[in-house]
C-alpha cells in the first residue's frame, strides 16, 4: 500500500512553501556522482542515492510530487524506495513524504520533528504516516563502507533543525535550504531561523565536515565545496555589518542601503522577500533581545 498523496501546497509558518523559491519547473533527474543522482524541479532539490538493497532519497520536494520522484528514479534503478532524509521541515523540502509506502523510514533532525508535527499536512490521519520514524541530534551514520550516509547539525540557521547529508564515498553533501542558493538566506524565525547564527553553523559545518568535494544545494545548481565555504563567510559578514551599522545608530533599512561585501560575492542574489533589509531586520529584532 502507497502513503495517500496530499494535494495542494503546504503552509509553512504562515507562508505558502512555493512562494519561497517557486516550482521550478517540471521534474528532471542529473547525475552526480556514481550512484547518486538530483531529481530537479517541483520545490528543493531531491537526492536519490542507491544502494544494494534499495533508494535513500533526501527531501520530497512539494505535495503530490510523489508519483513523480518515482518516476524519475525509475529511469536509473528499479530498487525499492527504503529511506527518505528529510533535510528541514519545509513543505518543498517534505511534501510529498506521505505518498511513500510506511515501511519507508524516515529520519530527521530531532528539532525538525518537532517542526513538522505543528504542520497541518502532518497532523491530518492520512499525514502522519509521513512523519519520522527516526531522529538524530548531533550526527547520526546510516549503513557502512561505500554506502555510509553522515548526518550532521551544527546548529541554528535558516531553521532549528537543520541537516547536513554527507554521501561519504561520494563526497558529495546535500546542504538543504541553510545553503539554498547563492544569495540572500531565507531565515524562518517561525521555525527556528537565526541570523545571529546561521553564519556560526555554516563555520563549523565547513570545519567540521570532512572530505566533499561537491554540495547538492537546496534550490539550485550542484556547486563546489569552497561556495559553501564562502557562503559561510557571506553571512557572517552579513551580520557583521549589522552589529556595526545597529551601534552606530542606523535604521535596518540604511544599514541594507549601504552594504558592502568583497568583490567575490558580487554575483549573490540580493533580490526577493524585501531584499537585505529584510534579514537585517531580523538580526536588528535578535540583537535587541
Amino acid at each position: 500500500m502507497q502513503r495517500p498523496i496530499v494535494l495542494g501546497v503546504v503552509v509553512v509558518g504562515g507562508l505558502v512553501a512555493m512562494t519561497v523559491f517557486g516550482q521550478a519547473g517540471q521534474l528532471g533527474i542529473d547525475n552526480v556522482a556514481t550512484n547518486l543522482y538530483r531529481v530537479t524541479g517541483q520545490g528543493g532539490n531531491t537526492a536519490v542515492f542507491i544502494r544494494n538493497d534499495g533508494v535513500v532519497l533526501v527531501d520530497t520536494k512539494l505535495a503530490d510530487n510523489g508519483q513523480g520522484i518515482l518516476d524519475q528514479v525509475r529511469t536509473v534503478t528499479d530498487k525499492p524506495i527504503t529511506h527518505i532524509l528529510n533535510t528541514h521541515t519545509h513543505g518543498d523540502h517534505t511534501g510529498s513524504n506521505m505518498f511513500f509506502p510506511a515501511n519507508v523510514e524516515v529520519v530527521v533532525h530531532a528539532n525538525t520533528a518537532t517542526n513538522m508535527a505543528k504542520m497541518p499536512a502532518f497532523q491530518a490521519e492520512d499525514g502522519k504516516v509521513g512523519m519520522p520514524d527516526r531522529t538524530f541530534q548531533d550526527k547520526l551514520t546510516l549503513f557502512s563502507g561505500a554506502e555510509a550516509i553522515d548526518l550532521y547539525y551544527f546548529g541554528k540557521g535558516h531553521t532549528d533543525g537543520d541537516a547536513f547529508i554527507v554521501f561519504r564515498d561520494a563526497r558529495v553533501m546535500h546542504s538543504g535550504d541553510i545553503f539554498a542558493t547563492r544569495g540572500l538566506a531565507f531565515l524562518d524565525v517561525a521555525n527556528g531561523g537565526s541570523g545571529l547564527a546561521i553564519g556560526e553553523t555554516l563555520g563549523k559545518a565547513a570545519a567540521g565536515i570532512p572530505n566533499v568535494d561537491r554540495v547538492i544545494t537546496g534550490h539550485t545548481d550542484t556547486l563546489p565545496w569552497q561556495d559553501f565555504v564562502d557562503y559561510g563567510e557571506f553571512n557572517r559578514l552579513f551580520l557583521e555589518h549589522a552589529r556595526t551599522s545597529r551601534a552606530a545608530g542606523k535604521t535596518a533599512e540604511q544599514a541594507a542601503a549601504d552594504l558592502q561585501l568583497p568583490a567575490k560575492f558580487s554575483a549573490y542574489n540580493l533580490t526577493g522577500r524585501g531584499g537585505p533589509a529584510t534579514n537585517m531586520t531580523i538580526i536588528y529584532n535578535e540583537l535587541a533581545q
